[in-house]
């Protein structure tokens, strides 16, 4: 039995014109192509239509699943392999939730007292989010990968461990101000969007066309999405408007 394309799109959520990119990529070949031209899966397809959007869950890329299922030996095992990782990020998941909510009691708390929130362990504030997602995200920025490159070289660990402490924080006070409801080119949006755009240009000299670029990789690139997507819903869109906004009304 064998189900066209349409039929494949409905069920899975994935776009025919998706699915058509993944078999001229070579990831997901049709079991068949009729006589019309439309593309037909199996059972065999689908089962590895599944493995695709669950690597894609994890944040993978295409090319990298593309290996993942090439490598494969055994469907029972790599499905073995998927779970576990699943399950990885779902413990991960739960310690990003936990991490939010501590953080909402206490804030929730220090105004009721009229008090300034006090962190006594501020490790805690970053439970379960993954800076390293950001560094990886580097490599569509090769001038900018070298100078942090040198610059972590003559850092110590805890001073690395503190920069990605500090671009998390700013991540985070970024999905405050939109949980606020304020719009991406309001004026304290814009000044955190500033102070990000200081912190760029004190590693190496970079144009406000370049931050833009930046912006756009926010969502354009799978890891710098992921980590902003771990911290909150639609985190990456809203940077990149915030920047976009920032880039349009700075001098030329």
């Amino acid at each position: 039995m064998d189900w066209p394309i349409a039929e494949v799109a409905r069920m899975s959520g994935v776009t025919a014109r998706t699915l058509r990119h993944y078999d001229e990529i070579g990831l997901l070949p049709p079991a068949r192509i009729a006589p019309s031209g439309h593309r037909h899966y199996g059972e065999r397809e689908l089962l590895r239509l599944q493995q695709v959007l669950v690597l894609r869950a994890l944040g993978l890329g295409l090319p990298e699943i593309g290996r993942v299922l090439t490598e494969q030996v055994d469907e029972v095992e790599a499905l073995r392999g998927h779970h576990r990782r699943l399950l990885d990020e779902r413990d991960r998941l739960d310690a990003l939730a936990g991490t939010v909510l501590r953080t909402i009691g206490e804030l929730e708390q220090s105004r009721k007292d009229g008090t300034t929130m006090t962190i006594n362990r501020p490790e805690n504030l970053f439970e379960g989010i993954q800076p390293a997602q950001y560094e990886e995200g580097l490599r569509g920025f090769p001038e900018h990968a070298e100078a942090v490159t040198r610059r972590v070289a003559a850092m110590s660990a805890e001073d690395v461990e503190a920069g990605q402490r500090e671009r998390t924080a700013r991540m985070v006070r970024l999905a405050e101000l939109m949980a606020s409801g304020l719009p991406a080119d309001a004026a304290a949006v814009q000044a955190e969007t500033a102070a990000q755009y200081r912190a760029l240009t004190e590693l190496r000299a970079a144009s406000v066309e370049e931050y833009r670029a930046f912006g756009r990789s926010c969502v354009d690139n799978e890891q710098w999405l992921a980590a902003y997507e771990s911290i909150a819903p639609g985190l990456a869109a809203y940077q990149r408007e915030a920047i976009e906004a920032y880039a349009a009304s700075a001098p030329s």
